[in-house]
């Protein structure tokens, strides 16, 4: 299927521009020995990538697309209060300013250091909405920090919610290999370090292309099937949101080797997911009152969907993603091909009623 037939073709092309020159901004970071880390208030780490590349992105798309809204999950306080760390983002983004791709426009940069933190500061502090809020893109400049200062698996986020609903995802895996098999690991880095691109529009299926290189290698994939033998994608290190002792049980009541594919970064378990690397995936967060962020979820979760996966919360509800920046409608996931959804879901129903966390369910 050709761009133009997805009625998409400008938004696509605009995101495959923009991610090829994010990926090389990133890449640049990961081969320093100062990636300009500073923490943030919830301890998660945030460099100098991150802000460099919310910034060109939200640059990039501003000017494709001026009438659109636009949340990331960075904001400019940092660089505000620190001249030294702005300098380094202003400096790191213009290491791009004379590359081939941006003089052929297929990014744009700010046009000084205040544009630069304006641009991030306008998606650092906007949310998308529900039915009538028109185009919110929303984008993860880094998904997987932890893993991405290890030198491993990490992930760049690009969705696109139309009135309340995900319409289009694009995810770039700077060093995730088209030909990765499964089970994955956060360590299994491409050893030829091209890259690739999963992305999905709605309606219209899930695709796979190389970072770099010629659109002519773009691979549609397949749907899940009802004879597929499920295969868990989760998390076991660097991340400790999870409720202690579940994940495993259930996986053991659904016969399935655990952990299977191994990842910190949410947006990599959806465009695994997608590749067929995994295909189910549970999450219960740890307390009632912790939320998914829309930026790690949005745009990455229509890429199982276009494959014939379902993903509600624990609570067998539908995702919403029109609560805000934090996902306070829903709590936590549970996602498999549509046929084996109900079963995994009970699953998960089970081994908390027979552990006695009664609260999780309510």
């Amino acid at each position: 299927m050709s761009l133009s037939e997805t009625g998409f073709e400008k938004e696509l092309d605009t995101a495959f521009g923009a991610l090829r020159q994010a990926a090389k901004l990133s890449q640049l970071v990961i081969s320093s020995h100062d990636k300009g880390t500073v923490t943030k208030e919830d301890l998660s780490p945030v460099t100098i990538a991150d802000f460099a590349i919310q910034a060109l992105l939200i640059s990039t798309f501003k000017d494709a697309f001026p009438e659109d809204t636009f949340v990331g999950e960075e904001d400019a306080a940092d660089l505000r209060a620190n001249e030294a760390l702005l300098s380094r983002v202003w400096d790191l983004l213009n290491t791009i300013a004379h590359d081939d791709d941006t003089q052929r426009g297929a990014c744009k940069l700010p046009q000084s250091k205040d544009h630069m933190c304006d641009l991030i500061d306008q998606a650092g502090t906007s949310r998308p909405g529900g039915p009538g809020s028109g185009r919110v893109w929303v984008f993860d400049p880094i998904d997987g920090t932890k893993t991405y200062l290890r030198g491993e698996l990490y992930a760049i986020n690009v969705g696109l919610i139309v009135d309340g609903k995900q319409t289009l995802g694009v995810v770039a895996g700077p060093n995730l290999s088209l030909n990765q098999k499964g089970p994955l690991r956060n360590s299994d880095i491409d050893p030829d370090g091209k890259g690739c691109i999963v992305y999905a529009i709605k309606g219209h299926g899930a695709y796979a292309r190389p970072l770099h290189g010629e659109s002519s290698s773009v691979t549609q994939l397949p749907k899940q099937t009802a004879t597929q033998d499920l295969s868990f994608v989760t998390c076991t290190g660097l991340v400790d949101s999870a409720l202690d002792g579940v994940h495993e049980v259930v996986a053991q009541r659904l016969g399935l080797s655990f952990p299977g594919s191994d990842l910190v970064p949410w947006v990599l378990r959806w465009a695994s997911m997608a590749l067929g690397i995994g295909n189910t995936t549970v999450w219960v967060y740890k307390r009632r009152d912790r939320y998914a962020k829309v930026w790690d979820h949005a745009g990455a979760m229509l890429l199982f969907e276009e494959t014939g996966g379902k993903i509600t919360d624990v609570h067998g509800r539908d995702i919403d993603l029109s609560a805000g920046r934090k996902m306070s409608a829903n709590f936590g996931f549970v996602a498999a091909p549509a046929e084996a959804h109900d079963r995994v879901l009970k699953a998960v129903h089970d081994v908390l009623k027979d552990q006695g966390r009664h609260e999780f369910l309510q």
